[in-house]
């Protein structure tokens, strides 16, 4: 056997890309996006795809390997789009989050030395004022305006034009559609740049490369056992980890894509209802937005939610379950493209009353199919914890679809990619007897008092079960006995707006939690900070609580 080696026949580049042309081929007539009273087809979707490839190779000269091309645009087709055409120029793709503010796009254009940038008629003013920003000695990118023709109102004219060396349709005009697109030479070339957001205020640019990517992509439809040709709708932003995957899994599938420039709760519904939607991904915020909905009714047939992003209440679950929707929960990064944990059902579960149920979904479970290796350890000794499901420890991961690396970042790189062979995420989790494991906070937001560490997600997940409150998040407030105590921020429903106490609040929880964990400090809010995602900004917060100074007379 020693004789066989890797051969040409065997050993191509992966990479999602080829799952485009294949689509095609046997979806060509069946539609791949609508968006408002507009729908294209699969074949039209892989021939506007070549044509903005071209344009962007011939008419923009962007044909070196590995250059920068970024994205800041809404969940409309040309975004859906840029994720094939940008990778086959053999350049890499960076969507930018649409929520930062014009300094910290500078500074991500700048640091990727982004050639070229496409921007949303949304975001022409918010792009100017960053490329502005640049030093006279750096080279600006150019940009390529995407004039929205499938809404109406959305159309930059005039003068703002000026500044941009060509519109989007008419590079997909201009185009050929027999451009022959640029394969990989390794597997191992990067494919995507995706700056993180999360919950810090330090973003770093994960490189991903095309056989992550392409392995995050099949194991998502597998995992969450996606049909041929589902009806996705796009609730969950397409910058954000590249849609974790579904931006370039629904070709695999032939899925329809069901594109949203913005939505509430009632633009949900009633695309589920219109379009018949049979999948969609979302943060838990969404879940709350949707089971919060007034007078809302039960759906006419059962949507599957893939939900991640931050540990979702029990309590939200159950609600949004008892609507019809179906709900599963992951756990990724944007380090891993996608979701590499999920909360794998056990059939025997379903004969659990439906509180227990929601309690077991909540847990983010065990590895995906085609990804190698989790565990809960300790940080300093690697040693994995005791399964037991309260000693906590660092969620750690390897396979496939962890990242290449952070973008000018060796040092960033090596801390958390040890010579261990393990990813270290940050996270502080827990190893349960089943072998499922559950995030119970970042370390960051490990909250130490009297040398306890209490889990600021267990404390929210109580804040959630009262019947007053909207939203919550936990963070660490400084204490003149203690240490650190809770300090709780919350939102409150409409309807009981002004009718709770800090007290009630307090009081509510001390029935259910140890002492110890119960808030000290209890903030009301009309609305917690977010990114765009739905993950609260914890370090907003803190900084909040941290301007409240120290509490006093907390020995109780």
């Amino acid at each position: 056997m020693d004789q066989f080696r890797p051969s040409p026949a065997n050993s191509t580049p992966l990479t999602p890309l080829t799952f485009l042309d294949r689509c095609a081929t046997v979806y060509g007539d069946c539609p791949s996006i609508i968006y408002n009273n507009t729908t294209f087809t699969w074949n039209q979707t892989l021939k506007r795809c070549l044509q903005v490839a071209s344009s962007i190779v011939h008419l923009l000269g962007i044909n070196k390997p590995q250059q920068v091309v970024s994205v800041i645009a809404p969940n409309i087709p040309a975004m859906f789009e840029l994720f094939f055409a940008i990778p086959f120029t053999g350049a890499v793709i960076n969507p930018i989050n649409t929520r930062l503010d014009a300094r910290t796009i500078s500074v991500i254009l700048m640091h990727s030395e982004s050639k070229l940038v496409f921007v949303d008629c949304q975001f022409v003013s918010i792009i100017l004022e960053a490329v502005n920003l640049f030093p006279n000695s750096v080279n600006k990118p150019m940009l390529v305006l995407i004039n929205d023709n499938y809404e109406k109102g959305l159309k930059v004219m005039g003068s703002m034009e000026d500044f941009f060396v060509s519109d989007y349709e008419s590079m997909v005009e201009k185009g050929d559609p027999g451009f022959s697109w640029i394969r990989p030479r390794s597997e191992w070339d990067p494919i995507s740049l995706n700056y993180t957001s999360g919950t810090t205020s330090d973003p770093k640019g994960v490189v991903q490369s095309h056989r992550g990517m392409f392995l995050i992509a099949v194991d998502s439809l597998i995992e969450w056992s996606v049909p041929k040709q589902p009806v996705y709708l796009w609730t969950l932003p397409m910058f954000h980890a590249n849609g974790w995957s579904y931006t370039w899994g629904m070709a695999a599938v032939g899925g329809i894509s069901i594109c949203l420039r913005k939505f509430d709760a009632g633009v949900i519904y009633d695309a589920i209802d219109k379009h018949g939607v049979t999948h969609m991904c979302a943060a838990p915020v969404v879940l709350n937005m949707l089971s919060n909905m007034p007078e809302v009714k039960p759906l006419k047939h059962p949507v599957k939610i893939m939900t991640a992003g931050a540990p979702p209440p029990a309590a939200v679950l159950a609600r949004t379950e008892s609507i019809g929707f179906v709900v599963s929960h992951g756990y990724g990064l944007t380090e891993t493209g996608g979701l590499v944990v999920t909360c794998a059902w056990k059939p025997k579960w379903n004969r659990l009353p439906a509180t227990e149920r929601a309690r077991l979904k909540s847990r983010q479970g065990v590895r995906t199919v085609a990804f190698t290796e989790i565990d809960v350890v300790n940080p300093e000794s690697g040693v994995s914890v005791t399964r037991d499901g309260s000693t906590l420890g660092e969620v750690v991961l390897r396979g496939g679809c962890v990242m290449l690396g952070y973008l000018k970042d060796p040092q960033g790189t090596n801390k958390c990619m040890r010579q261990n062979g393990w990813f270290y995420t940050g996270d502080v989790g827990v190893m349960h007897n089943d072998g499922y494991m559950e995030i119970k906070d970042r370390s960051k937001d490990v909250i130490i008092s009297g040398g306890e560490n209490l889990s600021s997600v267990e404390v929210e997940s109580i804040l959630y079960t009262h019947p007053a409150i909207d939203e919550a998040a936990v963070v660490a407030r400084a204490d003149e006995y203690w240490g650190e105590t809770p300090c709780a921020f919350v939102s409150l429903k409409a309807e009981m707006k002004g009718k709770v106490t800090e007290k009630e609040v307090a009081e509510y929880c001390r029935g259910k939690l140890p002492g110890y964990m119960v808030p000290k400090t209890v903030v009301f809010k009309e609305e917690l900070p977010k990114t765009s995602t739905g993950k609260i900004q914890k370090f907003v917060l803190r900084q909040v609580a941290k301007k409240m100074g120290p509490s006093k007379n907390s020995r109780m």
